[in-house]
């Protein structure tokens, strides 16, 4: 087992809380798709996974040990990979390429090794020709690959995927439909998306009331016919 969280509550400060007791487990291999409507926790859930945010209550257990402690999720951090919902979030080197070999530097690798991890990165999702381009200048929908192919360098054992369709046009949906489907780590998606998600899933859940629930029966037929 890659991940379980229990019990799971979290509110931001001044506000009512937005997860009530939530939990799941993802295993090797599973791509869980994770919907619901927006304010409903989802990006929180993801943030807590990697200790980017403290549950007022509730265990998070990762590759197979508890986690409490920023010094716990520092390990967490670098095995599962979390693309943010805004690629600017995580984008902040001047080109592709030193955006791509941030991560893998790191996490301790000499230059020579980041830049060739950048290149094969980049071969396999057929990115090359944007290796050296200015990162502001991108557009919307190459920015969200650029954030992909960033975590893809650091090797993680889990993605977190952060609504990852947003500025992709259909061409680039489909591009990165394709690459999720032939990758081999597990997954948590979260998406608004039923097309995507039905190409993706193996497995969904719905963030409602503040809980994980398995979706209606009505919601997996419509996403089936779509």
């Amino acid at each position: 087992m890659l991940f379980e969280l229990n019990d799971i509550h979290f509110g931001y400060m001044g506000r009512p809380g937005i997860l009530k007791g939530a939990g799941f487990t993802l295993d090797d291999g599973e791509r869980l798709c994770i919907t619901g409507h927006n304010g409903a926790g989802k990006s929180t859930f993801l943030r807590i996974m990697v200790g980017l945010l403290k549950p007022d209550s509730g265990t998070v257990t990762a590759f197979g040990k508890p986690r409490r402690e920023e010094a716990d999720f520092v390990e967490v951090r670098r095995h599962a990979g979390l693309v943010f919902q805004d690629a600017d979030d995580q984008l902040f080197c001047p080109t592709v390429a030193e955006d791509i070999a941030f991560g893998p530097l790191n996490l301790g690798q000499s230059r020579e090794e980041a830049m060739a991890q950048v290149d094969s990165v980049l071969t396999m999702l057929d990115l090359m020709y944007l290796r050296n381009r200015i990162t502001h200048k991108l557009s919307g929908g190459e920015k969200r690959l650029v954030t992909l192919a960033s975590v893809l360098a650091m090797s993680p054992q889990v993605l977190l995927l952060d609504e990852p369709t947003n500025a992709l046009d259909e061409e680039n949906e489909a591009r990165l439909i394709e690459i999720l489907q032939t990758l081999p780590q597990a997954m948590v998606v979260v998406s608004h998306d039923p097309h995507f998600r039905r190409k993706i899933a193996t497995r969904s859940l719905k963030l409602q009331d503040g809980l994980l629930v398995a979706p209606e029966p009505s919601c997996r037929h419509a996403e089936a016919a779509e």
